[in-house]
């Protein structure tokens, strides 16, 4: 267990009250035990304080490391996680500095720490080498361990990445401006962002409402992978992003993938943002080669 004593003092800098905290803590952890198949939940020490993992599948099986997004945590994946366990050990990791149970320590973007902390998560677990799937910073988090990490990451299926595209920063400014409206302008401002506009997408749109009424998102630009450092990705990967992805240039991520990556698979969705969903099979047959 982790021996953090700075928990509650770097809480308060991810979560705007303690109650807001509590709430999402409580939403969480009854999203847990509706998990769709059976699952350990491990916690890992590491130098940035506790980690919390979700683990399913066979325990023999190829092991698949799953990295969600920002204002998220490993219940974005419970779509996928039955189909997926039938055929891989999955770790859904809840990221560092995100709305999950891990610690909330948020270290540079531009330093080696987050491939140090997935080192620790990756050793204390057994797992020497693993597919990744990810999505937006978990896509940025996946790409920069394999590039600092060739070793450990044998294939790679990133959803809507950070780090490749332009990153576009207006609709943060935007959910500022729309903060004094409350939930209704969150609301609003996160079917834009997400492209959420699905007749049965109320309930995720609420809960994502909820979070970032609460939650404190990183502000920060993601940093931009060289073309030479994608040109030095040996590991087949997937792409998938919409074409109206509102936070990231999708076109612009699909073409330096294309002409850098030796063994891509890149897939636009048309009229698609930046919640991708209904991917579970095709993402799937990637894992299985």
């Amino acid at each position: 267990m982790s021996t953090n004593t700075d928990t509650d003092t770097h809480t308060a800098t991810i979560y705007k009250s303690k109650a807001g905290e509590d709430e999402l803590r409580r939403r969480y952890l009854e999203a847990l035990d509706n998990w769709p198949v059976p699952a350990e939940r491990i916690r890992v020490p590491t130098r940035e304080g506790e980690t919390f993992v979700l683990v399913s599948g066979p325990p023999d099986a190829p092991p698949v490391v799953l990295l969600h997004g920002s204002g998220a945590n490993a219940t974005m994946w419970q779509g996928d996680a039955a189909a997926w366990s039938r055929h891989f050990r999955t770790y859904a990791v809840d990221v560092i500095g995100e709305p999950g149970l891990s610690a909330p320590s948020r270290p540079p973007l531009a330093s080696d720490a987050y491939a140090r902390w997935l080192d620790e998560v990756l050793d204390e677990l057994g797992v020497p080498a693993a597919s990744f799937v990810a999505t937006s910073l978990g896509g940025w988090l996946a790409l920069d361990y394999a590039t600092r990490r060739p070793g450990r990451v044998t294939r790679l299926a990133l959803l809507c990445p950070g780090g490749l595209g332009k990153q576009r920063m207006g609709l943060l400014f935007k959910s500022l401006l729309l903060r004094p409206f409350g939930r209704w302008g969150i609301r609003r401002t996160v079917r834009s962002a997400t492209g959420l506009d699905a007749p049965g997408a109320g309930p995720v749109l609420d809960q994502v409402a909820l979070t970032f009424t609460q939650f404190k998102p990183r502000r920060e630009q993601l940093p931009r992978f060289s073309d030479d450092a994608l040109r030095g990705l040996g590991v087949p990967v997937l792409l998938i992003a919409g074409t109206d992805d509102a936070f990231f240039d999708s076109a612009e991520t699909a073409r330096r993938v294309r002409e850098n990556v030796p063994d891509a698979t890149v897939r636009l969705l048309p009229g698609v943002g930046h919640a991708i969903f209904g991917q579970t099979e095709t993402v799937s047959e990637f894992l299985r080669g």
